[in-house]
């Protein structure tokens, strides 16, 4: 724990600061908007941390994370439109308070459920992270071949609603993360004689393409011209009721647990922890009839659950180089960006930088109750009234400045269009995206480790399953990939039964 002992006047300076509290403010508001979500800003903001410190830059990242996976409970608590993907639960018995006049009430539970979760998922990261990054000093290129399998394979098949579209996006990552100069033998592959190929597709070029750009043209098919008007959005503030806060507690607790062990999990995200929290504190609940009616403890589960994913899903990001989810991934580009590479060496080698991003989750996470109070919700609300329209040229500006500025090569714009139709065309076919960006960060990591094995057993594959921890990554691997085919055959099993006995 020295090294968190190190890292609390680093991030503690000036710059550091600032960019917690800026960030936070900014993140509720992109999440308050429908539309964005903080996949797409993380994606825009890091072409422009270039020139950052690196403590500031990831000060931002967590910022706007934790920031506006709070946002989004706005819309989704107003309107019953969810800001983020991860505030869908929040919808079912947010949306039903805000109808019997108790929006106020909604939103106030929203943000210490939100705060609660995001606390106790840094913490998590603050005490599992080290431990996991000290095991893994044990692990040789076999182990790391099979966590990079594991990953692609957990995250296609886990991600989105077919896993043969999952799986088929892992590859299409796979092949993409080849394109450049092979590291082992230094011939050029799929470069088309194209010099600014021979380093490879650059993956933030590739992000904001497929992650900020899709959503721009979806704006503007809405045509959205007017906004919210204010009546819409009166808001009193109120306080909690005696009793309430405890009452709380073990919904608040139970869902930290479940949003951590999600985050963790490869490709799972906070949709899914939002889900699973919802449900069991319906399961535990002595009212179950009562959710979806406007319950405020389907409130905080669902917060809750969301909140407590984000920090946790930087502990296998941090420690074995594996994005646990878009976000995750974002922040490995960011230190990389930074001549960083993710990993147990980056304990070891940038203990400062590693526990100033922890320390900056906690605290963007304590600032929500601060900039998430009543008065300061009611502002965020009014960002609503904000017609559409005037969010579709703003995006692409900063799009094409931040893109730009990476390289100062007009062709990245171009790979970044290309990207961002290809992402348009393969959302509208329900094809899920994470995989694509996981394929071209852990593909080149699963090639060179499995070449080194094989080097170092000169040729013998078997030497992949000998070792006792790549054999039991192997197994975890096969049993990713066939359990949604044994789910399939339990399905059809079920349903040859229920017409036989019908």
């Amino acid at each position: 724990m020295d090294f968190l002992l190190n890292a609390v006047s680093a991030v503690m300076a000036t710059g550091p600061l600032v960019a917690m509290l800026g960030a936070t403010l900014l993140g509720v508001l992109i999440g308050a908007l429908p539309g964005l979500n903080p996949v797409m800003a993380i994606a825009l903001l890091l072409p422009l941390t270039y020139s950052m410190d690196p403590l500031v830059a990831l000060a931002m990242v967590a910022g706007i994370y934790n920031g506006s996976m709070y946002g989004g409970a706005i819309p989704a608590i107003l309107l019953r439109i969810p800001g983020t993907p991860a505030s869908i639960a929040t919808t079912f018995d947010g949306f039903p308070m805000a109808e019997k006049g108790e929006a106020a009430k909604a939103l106030k539970i929203a943000c210490w459920s939100s705060a609660i979760g995001g606390i106790a998922s840094a913490l998590a990261l603050m005490t599992v992270g080290p431990l996991l990054a000290r095991a893994t000093l044990h692990f040789g290129p076999a182990e790391y071949f099979w966590i990079a399998m594991f990953g692609m394979a957990s995250v296609g098949v886990m991600v989105g609603s077919d896993p043969v579209k999952g799986v088929m996006a892992a590859v299409l990552g796979l092949l993409l993360g080849t394109v450049g100069i092979d590291q082992l033998s230094g011939q050029a592959r799929y470069t088309f004689d194209q010099p600014w190929l021979l380093g490879g597709l650059d993956l933030v070029v590739v992000l904001v393409g497929l992650y900020a750009l899709p959503p721009v043209p979806q704006l503007a098919e809405k045509c959205d011209l007017k906004g919210l008007s204010a009546a819409q959005l009166r808001l009193a503030s109120v306080p909690f009721r005696k009793g309430e806060v405890k009452g709380l507690l073990p919904t608040w607790g139970r869902s930290s647990l479940i949003g951590i062990f999600v985050g963790i999990l490869p490709g799972a995200g906070g949709n899914i922890a939002a889900f699973l929290s919802y449900n069991a504190a319906k399961n535990a609940s002595s009212e179950p009839e009562s959710f979806g009616k406007g319950n405020p403890q389907g409130v905080a589960a669902a917060e809750c659950g969301n909140n407590a994913d984000n920090a946790a899903s930087m502990i296998p990001a941090l420690t074995l180089g594996i994005p646990g989810n878009v976000v995750a991934a974002l922040v490995l580009s960011a230190l990389m960006i930074h001549g960083l590479q993710p990993g147990p060496q980056l304990f070891h080698q940038n203990p400062v930088l590693v526990g100033g991003f922890m320390i900056e989750m906690l605290l963007t996470s304590v600032l929500i109750l601060l900039v998430g109070g009543a008065a300061a919700t009611r502002i965020f609300a009014q960002i609503q009234r904000l017609p559409g329209v005037l969010l579709v040229p703003s995006i692409l500006v900063l799009m094409c400045v931040g893109v730009y500025v990476i390289n100062g090569r007009p062709v990245d714009l171009w790979v970044m269009l290309a990207a961002g139709a290809a992402g348009y065309l393969l959302e509208k076919l329900n094809v899920p995206l994470a995989p694509i960006i996981l394929g071209m960060i852990l593909g080149p990591m699963a090639e060179q480790s499995v070449r080194r094995a094989l080097l170092i057993s000169r040729g013998d594959p078997v030497e992949l399953l000998t070792r006792p921890i790549s054999a039991v990554l192997a197994a975890a691997t096969l049993a990713m990939i066939l359990w949604p085919v044994m789910k399939a055959l339990k399905r059809r099993r079920d349903k040859k039964m229920s017409e036989n006995n019908a």
